[in-house]
Formats: C-alpha cells, sequence, structure tokens
C-alpha cells in the first residue's frame, strides 16, 4: 500500500520524528498501530508484566488479630464508638 500525504502533514511528520530521533516511516507506522491496534494491556503495561495485583501479590494478604492478640483485636466492632471515645480523652488530655 502506498499512501500519498499532503505536504502539510509531510511536513509535520518530519519535523516530529526528527524531534522524536526516529524515521517518518517508523513514526507514521507507530502511529497508525495506535488507532487502529490499540494494545490489549493498560497504557505502559506490556505483555508478560501482569497486572498491579500481580505485581503486589506477594505483599497481599490477610492479617487476622488472632496471630496476635488471644481471641482477636475485635479492631472492626463500634470502631466510630471506640474512635470518639479515643478523640474524648484526647481532647481531655490536651485540657489538663
Amino acid at each position: 500500500m502506498i499512501i500519498t500525504l499532503p505536504p502539510e502533514i509531510e511536513r509535520v511528520l518530519v519535523e516530529q520524528a526528527r524531534k522524536r530521533g526516529t524515521t517518518p516511516e517508523l513514526l507514521a507506522l507507530d502511529s497508525l498501530r495506535e488507532r487502529f491496534m490499540p494494545s490489549p494491556f493498560p497504557k505502559g503495561m506490556t505483555e508478560g508484566e501482569g497486572t498491579l495485583a500481580d505485581f503486589l501479590g506477594a505483599h497481599i494478604g490477610i492479617l487476622h488479630s488472632s496471630e496476635h492478640i488471644l481471641g482477636g483485636a475485635r479492631m472492626s466492632e463500634d470502631s466510630g464508638k471506640k474512635f470518639a471515645a479515643g478523640m474524648v480523652k484526647k481532647r481531655q488530655r490536651g485540657r489538663l
């Protein structure tokens, strides 16, 4: 296939290619691929890299408080009331 470019597009393509350190042909092909053959991977990710979850997989887990506190800390129960009580204590200490 041969595509004839109007002079204004050719001029911009040559200028952009020079700025990017590539050839006009490669820049045009890359632009066409990007436009008409989008990657199935998120921008900046290539095949084999995996997802963010894959990357962080070894660092993500479940911590059960019973591993550290007999019977478990039950930290998510009444958290609003516990927070409010803590704020009251903090405020009272600040006034003393």
